[in-house]
């Protein structure tokens, strides 16, 4: 996986495909869909971590926005139409308030202008045709609000949330509970569960590389779930996983989601209820090299490798 910093101006499908080329990778995918108005952290993961990126698609993110005061635009954004104009007046100790009334769990309402789908479709292809969607409010954690600086008319705020949250429509609602409306000019995120702007590397930076230092640049898979209990399993236990088998193990781990490790290292991820554990992905292969390695030359299993540590649960 490759901690991407893309650009203004660029959307994440084509700062994928740009990677994708630069690597000459066969296949990629981006955990997070980034407006090409937004700049920041885009994890791409290459391969076989294309299966895991579910575990940054649900995580925690943080953003540095900036805020245009006393303006509101049709789509929330610098990219809409301005559609209404009020005075600024509002004292610090007032903005102080406001910004504590965000902080926790709110509501919030997804904007037409959004990827979100009705019906399979975009709402912002509903829009397009003059179509408005009634949709429900969603609850989402702002676990931090800061503000970074007020000069004018222009606002700069951190902001770390929960998965599902719009900055947009952020933007919007403190611009209206202060009275003089916003709308967001800029916006960039800098963090992503454990990853952080910080580690990202340019396209600029990547394509004055050679091969062998873009290589180095590429974080192993593991790196995706670091904060998962892992649990160590043998070859037998990793190949009937591989066939859609529960295992029935005391493993002394908590319920809940757990990194596969065999002898050759991490090999997918499971989820433990109780004694079961379910495979739930497995990266590709790891079947195939148990079975070599617990083969004879005449393919019979090692008979010191023939019964399982623990019992098998029915899949």
């Amino acid at each position: 996986m490759l901690l991407f910093d893309k650009p203004l101006e660029l959307s994440s499908n084509d700062a994928l495909q740009k990677i994708r080329r630069l690597f000459q990778a066969e296949k990629a995918g981006h955990t997070g869909t980034l407006d090409p108005l937004a700049t920041g952290l885009l994890p791409v993961c290459f391969g076989e971590a294309t299966k895991f990126s579910n575990a940054l698609l649900d995580a925690d993110k943080s953003y540095t926005a900036l805020l245009r005061l006393g303006q509101t635009t049709a789509t929330g954004d610098a990219e809409g139409e301005i559609i209404a104009e009020h005075p600024v007046r509002f004292t610090r100790a007032e903005l102080a308030l406001v910004l504590a009334r965000f902080r926790g769990e709110i509501e919030q309402l997804p904007p037409m202008y959004s990827a979100l789908k009705h019906q399979g479709k975009p709402l912002y292809e509903y829009i397009r045709e003059g179509i408005t969607i009634e949709r429900q409010t969603r609850t989402i954690m702002i676990h931090d609000l800061q503000l970074n600086y007020l000069s004018g008319c222009e606002m700069e705020i951190s902001v770390h949330c929960s998965k599902g949250t719009y900055i947009r429509t952020l933007a919007e609602d403190i611009g209206a509970a202060l009275g003089c409306g916003a709308h967001l000019i800029a916006l960039r995120r800098t963090k992503i569960a454990h990853f952080n702007l910080s580690h990202g590397y340019s396209l600029l930076q990547l394509a004055q590389m050679t091969a062998a230092e873009r290589d180095d640049c590429v974080l192993p898979l593991v790196s995706l779930m670091p904060a998962m209990p892992r649990l160590a399993l043998d070859d037998i236990q990793v190949m009937r996983m591989a066939q859609g088998q529960r295992l029935g193990l005391a493993t002394g781990l908590p319920d809940g989601k757990l990194a596969l490790y065999g002898p050759d290292g991490f090999v997918g991820t499971g989820l433990q209820t109780g004694r079961r554990i379910a495979p739930v992905r497995l990266v590709s292969g790891v079947a195939k090299l148990a079975a070599d390695r617990l083969a004879r030359p005449d393919g019979v299993l090692n008979p010191d490798n023939e019964t399982a540590p623990g019992p098998l649960l029915a899949a």
